[in-house]
C-alpha cells in the first residue's frame, strides 16, 4: 500500500509518504478490482451529544465514514451478481447500513447509506459488490503537556493562557504548556499521512484558520500499542504542541509560528490529511483543569449604548450609526477572544444588543453629593418639565431622607419618581441620594433650576441637578468617590437602567474629562447603586490590542474585583488585569490565569447571587443557536 521514507527532524523521525504512495491511499475509490483506502477511527463527537460517534447505536453521516456508494457504482454488473452479501476479514473496521452496525454477512438492498467505520488501528479487507476493499485504519489522539489523553469527545482544546515560549528539547513527547495539545496518530507505518493539517472552524462552521505541513515525529507507542509496535506491526507519531490562540499577534510570533492556530470558543480544531480530508476533531473550550473542574463554555449578556456628544449629533466613534455598531462589535469580538481562555463568551458579535443614543436630559436631582452632610434646614426649589416643585428640608435630615421628601413632592405633581441611594464615599459622612424623575409615559422628565433664586438654600445639604455634557468629556470618578461615581456618571448610567441585574451595560462615550483615562467599571462588590456597568471612550477603542480596555473593564465586573494584581503584588504586564500595561505584542496585557477563570465563575456564574452569565452547551458545528 505504500512505503515510509524516514529522515531526521527535531531529534525524531518525521513520517513521510512518497507522492506515489499517498496517491494510492486517497479516499477516492479507484476503478480497479481492488480498492485501497485509509480511514480514521471515529472517536470525536460531531453531533455534540457527549457520546463518541464510534460508540453510538446509530451513527450520523460524517467525513470519517467511508461511503461504499462509489464502489457499488463502479462495480456495474458485478454489483448485481454479488447481491447484498459481503465478507469482512479483520476487526479494524465495521460495516454500517443506514448508520447501524451490520452483524451478519448481508445487508438490505434498499439501504440508503452503506459505509465503513474504523474501530481501531490496523488493517481489514472487505469483499463486496464483486470487489475487494483493502482498508488501513489509523487512530488520532490528543495529548496534553505531560502526555495524558485528552478525550476528543468528553474534553476539549483550551485557548492559550500563557505567552509564547520555546519548545522543549523533545517536543514530540512532552511539553510544559498547560493548554497546548499534541495530536498523536497510531497505525501501520504505510497508512500514516506524511504530515497533518489542522483546520480551525468557528461554532457556525465558518473557517477561522489553518496550519498545514505539520510534521509528525515517531514516538514510542503507549500500552497496549507498544507490544504491536515492538513487532513492527504498529507505528506511533506525534506533532509538536499545537497552541489554540486568540489572534494573529499570538499566532505569528516567531517563537511559535507554525504550531499556533487561531481558534474560537465553541468552535473546533479539525485534524486533517494534507489534502484536507477530516480525520478527527476536538472542540474548543475553557481550561481543562481548574479548582472547579473542566470549564467548557459560558455566555454573558451585554447591552452596548454608544452615547453621542450632543443630541442628534454624530456617534462617539465610527462616523455613522452603522460604523459605530461595527466598532462595538469589533470591541466585543476582541473581548470574546481573550475571555474565551476562561470559557466565557459575550455572544456572537453580529447578535450584539448595541444602539447609538443621545445623552440623557437632566432627569436626576442629587442630594448630599460630596461630603454627605445632614441638612441644617432650608428649602429646595426647582422645575420639572416647567412645573415648579418646592420641598422643605429640616434640621438633621440625611441625604436619603431629603430625597424621599423631595421625591414625594415631585410625585404629587404627577410624575413617576424613583429614589436611588448611594454608599458614602471615602470622605463622606453619609451617602448621597438621587431622585430620578420620569413622565407617566416612561420618558425622562427635564429638571431645571427655579426661574429665580437658588436650587437649595440649605447651607450644608448640597442639591445638584445632574447634567450629561460630553462635549468637555465625561467627569469620571477618582479613588475617593469610585464607590458612587460622579453626578454626571450617575445621570448617564441611571437613565438607561433596564432593571435587569443580569445584563452588563457598556457605555461608549467620546472621551473622559481631563485625559489619562480610557475605561471605568462599576462592580457589585462595592455595594453601590450602580453595578455591572462599564464605560469606555474613544481612546480606549484606539488603544486596541495594546490595552484591551473593554476586556479589562469587563474583567473587573466578572471578577467582582476593583483592584489589579500589580497594585500590591508582582507586576506582570502580560496579564489582562494589569493596571498600567500597554503593549500590543504577544507579551502585552492579554493573559488570564486559571485562578481568575475560577473566580469569575464563582463570582458571576450560574451559582452566584446575581448571575451575569450562564452555561452555554456546545451545539453541533454549524448548528449554533
Amino acid at each position: 500500500m505504500g512505503r515510509v521514507v524516514r529522515g531526521g527532524v527535531g531529534g525524531r523521525s518525521p513520517l513521510t509518504l512518497t507522492i506515489l504512495a499517498w496517491a494510492v491511499l486517497t479516499l477516492v475509490a479507484p476503478a480497479n478490482a481492488q480498492e485501497a483506502i485509509v480511514i480514521a477511527t471515529d472517536r470525536d463527537d460531531d453531533d455534540a451529544d457527549g457520546v463518541p460517534d464510534g460508540e453510538q447505536a446509530v451513527v450520523a453521516a460524517s467525513p470519517e465514514l467511508y461511503s461504499l456508494a462509489a464502489v457499488r457504482a463502479t462495480a456495474g454488473p458485478k454489483a448485481a451478481a454479488a447481491g447484498s452479501k459481503f465478507t469482512l476479514r479483520g476487526d479494524a473496521v465495521r460495516v454500517l447500513v443506514d448508520g447501524k452496525p451490520v452483524l451478519g454477512p448481508t445487508f438490505s438492498q434498499g439501504a440508503r447509506r452503506l459505509e465503513l467505520q474504523a474501530t481501531h488501528a490496523g488493517r481489514a479487507e472487505l469483499d463486496i459488490f464483486g470487489r475487494t476493499v483493502h482498508v488501513g485504519a489509523i487512530e488520532v489522539h490528543a495529548l496534553d503537556g505531560p502526555g495524558n489523553e485528552v478525550d476528543l469527545t468528553r474534553s476539549h482544546a483550551s485557548l492559550q493562557r500563557t505567552p509564547p515560549d520555546r519548545l522543549p528539547d523533545d517536543p514530540f513527547t512532552k511539553s510544559a504548556d498547560p493548554d497546548a495539545i499534541r495530536f498523536f496518530v497510531v497505525g501501520i507505518a504505510e497508512d500514516l499521512p506524511p504530515t497533518l493539517t489542522i483546520l480551525s472552524v468557528g461554532p457556525s462552521g465558518a473557517a477561522v484558520d489553518s496550519v498545514s505541513g505539520i510534521p509528525l515525529g515517531e514516538v514510542p507507542c503507549p500500552p497496549p500499542k507498544a507490544a504491536a509496535a515492538s513487532k513492527g506491526m504498529m507505528t506511533c507519531a506525534s506533532t509538536h504542541p499545537i497552541r489554540a490562540v486568540a489572534d494573529d499577534i499570538d499566532r505569528n510570533h516567531p517563537m511559535v509560528q507554525g504550531r499556533s492556530i487561531k481558534a474560537e470558543l465553541g468552535g473546533a480544531l479539525v485534524v486533517a490529511t494534507p489534502h484536507g480530508d477530516k480525520l478527527q476533531m476536538i472542540r474548543v473550550g475553557g481550561p481543562r483543569l481548574s479548582a472547579i473542574g473542566p470549564i467548557v463554555r459560558y455566555r454573558a449578556r451585554l447591552r452596548v449604548l454608544m452615547v453621542r456628544a450632543t443630541p442628534h449629533g454624530a456617534p462617539p466613534m465610527g462616523g455613522d450609526v452603522a460604523g459605530a455598531i461595527k466598532v462595538a462589535q469589533s470591541e466585543v469580538r476582541r473581548a470574546n477572544a481573550l475571555w474565551g481562555a476562561c470559557g466565557i463568551s459575550f455572544g456572537p458579535p453580529e447578535e450584539l444588543d448595541a444602539q447609538v443614543v443621545d445623552p440623557p436630559r437632566s432627569h436626576l436631582l442629587a442630594f448630599g453629593d460630596g461630603h454627605g452632610l445632614p441638612a441644617t434646614g432650608g428649602v429646595v426649589r426647582f422645575r420639572v418639565d416647567g412645573r415648579d416643585v418646592t420641598a422643605k428640608l429640616t434640621l438633621g435630615m440625611r441625604p436619603a431622607q431629603a430625597a424621599r421628601v423631595v421625591g414625594a413632592a415631585v410625585a404629587s405633581a404627577g410624575f413617576i419618581v424613583r429614589q436611588s441611594d448611594n454608599l458614602p464615599i471615602a470622605a463622606g459622612a453619609y451617602g448621597s441620594a438621587d431622585v430620578l424623575v420620569r413622565r407617566r409615559d416612561g420618558t425622562l422628565a427635564a429638571l431645571e433650576p427655579p426661574v429665580s433664586g437658588t436650587l437649595s438654600n440649605d447651607p450644608t445639604m448640597t442639591a445638584t441637578i445632574g447634567q450629561v455634557d460630553l462635549e468637555d468629556g465625561l467627569q469620571h470618578f477618582g479613588d475617593i468617590d469610585a464607590i458612587a461615581g460622579t453626578v454626571e456618571e450617575r445621570t448617564l448610567i441611571k437613565a438607561f437602567d433596564d432593571g435587569d441585574p443580569g445584563t452588563i451595560e457598556v457605555f461608549m462615550v467620546p472621551s473622559f474629562a481631563g485625559g489619562g483615562r480610557i475605561g471605568e467599571s462599576f462592580i457589585s462588590a462595592d455595594g453601590g447603586a450602580i453595578r455591572n456597568a462599564v464605560i469606555e471612550d474613544r481612546a480606549g477603542v484606539r488603544a486596541d490590542r495594546a490595552s484591551f480596555a473593554l476586556s479589562h473593564e469587563l474583567g473587573h465586573v466578572l471578577l467582582d474585583e476593583p483592584g489589579h494584581p500589580d497594585d500590591f503584588g508582582l507586576d506582570t504586564p502580560t496579564r489582562l488585569m494589569d493596571a498600567d500595561a500597554a503593549n500590543s505584542s504577544a507579551y502585552g496585557p492579554r493573559r488570564l490565569l486559571v485562578e481568575e477563570c475560577v473566580r469569575a465563575i464563582r463570582q458571576s456564574g450560574p451559582a452566584s447571587s446575581v448571575p451575569l452569565f450562564s452555561s452555554w452547551p456546545l451545539a453541533p458545528i454549524g448548528k449554533e443557536r
